[in-house]
């Protein structure tokens, strides 16, 4: 035989939690959980609370400001209802199980439209879902449309099920800070990459090093009057010296700062500030000073592909 129920039957728990609303909506904001799509980990956990309590209805219903949304339901076929019809709302002022064996002789919901109307609510059992700073945002619930009373172990595995519920949150936040840092940190990398090539294209590098007799050289670009080809070496001239590398002039060029150095020919490379004067097709460079200081000059002729490029370079009056 059926059992009867009555009012003085139906589990109504006492409200033993008191929280601030606007915190409670701020930290399920930053969970960034509603209205996103469905995930078959929570998908799994309401099937399971339905098989486990025999109930045709389970959801995973988190209460917003004004309405509760379901990220996970099986039987039910809406996504969120008016919050003030919700018996989750109840059910998160607990910190067990809330239970309601028969709707329509419970003075909170047998009026409620749920009750009296479609989905025709007669049975809700709803856990908690508590999170690690105390806050409930909704719950794991089974509906029922019969009247019917949980076990102690059915209860026991709803509130086992509600901590699974909350440990896919905290996981699923947490995964979505760690793609948000790792966006953070490939943005701040760009930046740095970009800085550094702005401050390389613009001057920033003053020295390069130069293999020489098995040795590391310092060479500081200010001292560099020309760079000459030749062939699949480079002759670097600074100073009085001369450096003999192993090198293309486009592997060269791409380490000197462009603002200070201009290609004015297929074999050569000029520092702009050694320029002395331009004759017909050349470009007069100080080359050096002898042991008299005497400074000495050397003609480098100027492609006519590169002419263009060394004129809009220069401060011409």
């Amino acid at each position: 035989m059926s059992p009867t129920f009555s009012a003085t039957e139906s589990t109504v728990k006492p409200l033993t939690r008191r929280f601030d609303e606007a915190a409670r909506l701020e930290v399920l904001r930053n969970y960034r959980i509603l209205d996103t799509p469905p995930e078959a980990a929570f998908d799994d956990l309401v099937r399971l609370a339905a098989y486990i309590c025999g109930t045709p209805i389970s959801l995973v219903s988190l209460l917003d400001a004004e309405r509760q949304w379901f990220k996970a339901e099986v039987g039910l076929g809406v996504k969120s209802t008016p919050r003030h019809l919700a018996f989750c709302q109840h059910a998160i002022l607990s910190d067990k199980v809330y239970e309601v064996e028969d709707a329509t002789l419970d003075p909170l919901f047998k009026q409620n439209a749920l009750v009296t109307g479609d989905p025709n609510i007669r049975f809700y059992a709803g856990a908690p879902l508590i999170t690690p700073e105390g806050q409930a945002l909704g719950t794991i619930c089974t509906i029922d449309t019969v009247p019917r009373r949980l076990t102690e172990e059915q209860r026991d595995a709803l509130r086992i099920l509600a901590r699974e519920v909350v440990s896919h949150l905290e996981l699923r936040r947490a995964r979505l800070q760690l793609e948000e840092e790792k966006i953070k940190l490939e943005g701040l990398l760009r930046m740095a990459n970009d800085t550094a090539e702005s401050f390389y294209l613009n001057g920033g590098q003053n020295e390069i090093f130069i293999k020489q007799d098995h040795k590391l050289l310092r060479v500081n670009t200010s001292d560099i009057r020309y760079v000459e080809a030749l062939g699949d070496y480079v002759n670097i001239y600074s100073g009085r010296e001369r450096y003999t590398v192993y090198s293309t002039m486009k592997e060269l060029e791409a380490k000197l700062p462009l603002r200070d150095f201009a290609r004015v020919h297929r074999k050569y490379i000029v520092r702009l500030d050694r320029i002395i004067a331009i004759e017909n097709d050349a470009v007069i460079v100080e080359a050096g000073r002898s042991a008299e200081q005497a400074a000495s000059v050397l003609p480098v002729p100027i492609g006519s592909s590169y002419k263009a490029a060394l004129l809009s370079r220069l401060n011409l009056i």
